[in-house]
């Protein structure tokens, strides 16, 4: 279990080295890019190509409502309206979203195979067979490696906990950056007020650029994207000072303190339903 958990975190680094790839800061032309991009892919199990177009909308329009596909979860309500839209279950999840959500996250990495077999299976990617031939490789290789090697019942129960643990690990990675910040709707302010108002930074050292992949550095990434991750620690005192030059609010806290702003944001966006109907 203990290699089933060291597992979970190398399969989100080798993540993290596949969104360096997507935003093109490895090599400077996107074919290379992409091949490392869509290698990276095939090894956890995911379609790189599908995933990345998904990530340039959000980095276009990140927390807006209706073009941000980051908020667009049915598990899970980030504004007011979409709780107020929520039917059956998915209305009991959202009353309850900040209890559920860390347990949610153990889903994620399922969550992402589906997204990648779904959208092989639709053709929803330009790299259909490539990618096609690498989800498959990676479920056959995967399974017969841990169920050669382990009885039936430790294989189950070691490929639970690396696929849980590594939804969490991705799941906790990715919440800090813009969950419970502010959200848009219609026409968006400028690009810079676009980008650094709807982002968190995260304190902490190189521990911490290496845990979060860089993106506890997320307003100079949004403004930034294709500067490669040991440059944006560099740039943020620039951006903090520039912002601070032009009132513009530039959010940074610990990463404990993320994680409370973010389920306090979750609570009281499910507070209305929670409310007794008079």
């Amino acid at each position: 279990m203990l290699i089933a958990a060291l597992l979970a975190v190398v399969s989100a680094q080798l993540a993290f080295l596949g969104h360096d790839a997507g935003h093109k800061q490895i090599f400077r032309t996107r074919r290379p890019n992409d091949a490392l991009g869509t290698l990276h892919g095939g090894l956890i199990g995911m379609s790189y190509q599908s995933w990345i177009s998904g990530h340039n909308r959000h980095h276009a329009n990140p927390n807006h409502e209706e073009h941000d596909p980051d908020l667009d979860i049915a598990a899970l309500a980030f504004t007011r309206g979409q709780a107020s839209r929520k039917q059956g279950f998915l209305r009991w999840m959202a009353k309850h979203q900040a209890v559920l959500f860390f347990p949610l996250l153990t889903l994620e990495g399922l969550s992402l195979h589906a997204s990648g077999i779904r959208s092989v299976w639709r053709g929803e990617t330009r790299a259909r067979c490539l990618e096609g031939a690498l989800l498959v490789a990676h479920t056959v290789g995967y399974l017969a490696a841990v169920f050669l090697v382990l009885s039936p019942g430790v294989a189950g129960l070691f490929a639970v906990v690396h696929q849980a643990l590594w939804g969490v690990y991705m799941g906790c990675s990715f919440a800090p950056n813009h969950k419970g910040m502010p959200t848009m709707t219609g026409e968006s302010p400028d690009f810079l007020r676009k980008q650094v108002l709807t982002s968190r930074n995260i304190r902490g050292g190189r521990f911490t650029d290496f845990l979060l992949g860089g993106l506890n550095y997320q307003i100079e990434h949004h403004l930034f994207p294709s500067m490669p991750r040991p440059h944006l620690r560099h740039a943020q005192p620039i951006v903090r000072r520039f912002c601070a030059a032009h009132g513009i609010s530039y959010r940074e806290t610990g990463l404990v303190q993320s994680y409370r702003e973010v389920l306090r944001h979750l609570h009281e966006t499910g507070a209305p339903l929670r409310a007794r109907t008079v």
